[in-house]
């Protein structure tokens, strides 16, 4: 699958959530506001991180900055640091259940790099890796290779982006600011399909307790270019930006 000026380039993962069919124009403005800066950052390669609690909005937030993007001549690949986790099949071997073991040991930062980051870089190669491995299937993805345009932008949306890690890797960074009892009412909803009556324990125990854990050791609000309150849907707002560049 080559990149190019026509549609968005997403992965082959099956973890997929639609743009939103609609949305209010003051929410469809700030998407605008952030697109801009994110051109404004240069014409090659750009990289975009999209962070935030779980259940923050992340993933629906960087399909409308991707259409806004694409829809002013450049080129834009998507993907989600949920595809970048390490096999179920391996999790004997380590804790991944726990809040600290969620944060510390599902993600495989190398490979996210090496796949994906490092070849959408300005110096990189451009044959991108948009999904390791699909988290609901497990099937490995790692020779579906995309190709990204000298101007193309990726957009990834998940947790812990900022992490030391990562976090050289981005040339924009957004953080999308709700509280943690949305997190957790949200992604109770949202996971109910596949965790049923332990939803609520899995997002309170695990998720949100990995989260404390990393906002105490990176502080990553310290690190983006804005800051988005994005617990009304219809009404975000821009609470922090970085000037003009």
């Amino acid at each position: 699958m080559d990149g190019g000026h026509g549609a968005v380039q997403l992965s082959v993962s099956t973890w997929q959530q639609p743009l939103p069919a609609t949305v209010s124009a003051h929410r469809a403005a700030l998407v605008a506001d952030v697109a801009e800066r994110v051109l404004a950052c240069g014409d090659g390669r750009l990289r975009v991180g999209i962070d935030g609690l779980t259940a923050a909005g992340k993933t629906s937030f960087g399909h409308e900055l991707a259409q806004q993007i694409n829809s002013r001549g450049r080129p834009v690949l998507r993907a989600s640091l949920d595809d970048f986790k390490k096999p179920w099949r391996d999790r004997h071997l380590y804790d991944r259940e726990s809040g600290e073991g969620y944060y510390r040991n599902a993600f495989d930062y190398d490979s996210v790099v090496r796949l994906l980051l490092e070849p959408a870089g300005p110096q990189g190669s451009g044959a991108c890796v948009l999904c390791s491995i699909d988290p609901l299937t497990q099937r490995e993805h790692r020779d579906v290779v995309t190709r990204a345009a000298a101007d193309a932008v990726l957009i990834v949306d998940g947790v812990f982006a900022f992490r030391p890690q990562l976090n050289d890797h981005w040339d924009f960074r957004i953080w999308l600011d709700i509280d943690e009892q949305t997190s957790v009412r949200r992604g109770t909803h949202r996971d109910q399909t596949w965790a049923g009556a332990e939803a609520e324990a899995v997002h309170r125990d695990r998720y949100l307790a990995a989260e404390r854990l990393y906002l105490a050791e990176v502080d990553p609000l310290r690190l983006v270019d804005v800051v988005i309150d994005n617990v009304l849907f219809d009404q975000p707002r821009m609470l922090r930006a970085q000037k003009d560049r």
